[in-house]
């Protein structure tokens, strides 16, 4: 009985969120909406203890566990663009790698990353 039930509410739900709007089409969102949905994913990610992508740098350790924030080092559309340096981390791409007294620590993965970042020479920052 309960399994029919529960099948029953899976199936009105899945009506409800896939019904079609009136006209055919989904409405666009605005820049307006996007925006905020940028900004609860941000408030999320910190929620968690992760920084937002544009709040990640600075001071960065290389870890293999219990990292902060796990990235994915890509060619092309990353999410940050980091410029290495040895002085001034403060501003949005730019890392400072330490081996003690991180602001962050890192991980490279293949897979499931929370950022993809590039390393550039020039132009560093998050999109």
């Amino acid at each position: 009985m309960k399994l029919l039930l529960s099948l029953a509410t899976i199936a009105l739900f899945s009506f409800v969120s896939l019904s079609p709007v009136p006209g055919g089409r989904r409405p666009s969102l605005s820049k307006k909406q996007l925006f905020g949905m940028e900004l609860s994913r941000c408030a999320e990610a910190q929620a968690k203890g992760k920084p937002g992508k544009c709040q990640l740098y600075g001071k960065i350790k290389y870890v293999t566990s219990f990292p902060d924030v796990k990235v994915k080092v890509v060619d092309s559309f990353p999410d940050i663009k980091v410029k290495i340096v040895s002085s001034f981390p403060d501003k949005p791409g730019l890392w400072k790698i330490v081996d003690s007294f991180p602001d962050y620590k890192v991980q490279k993965v293949s897979s499931f990353p929370d950022y993809k970042i590039k390393f550039v020479s020039s132009f560093p920052g998050c999109r």
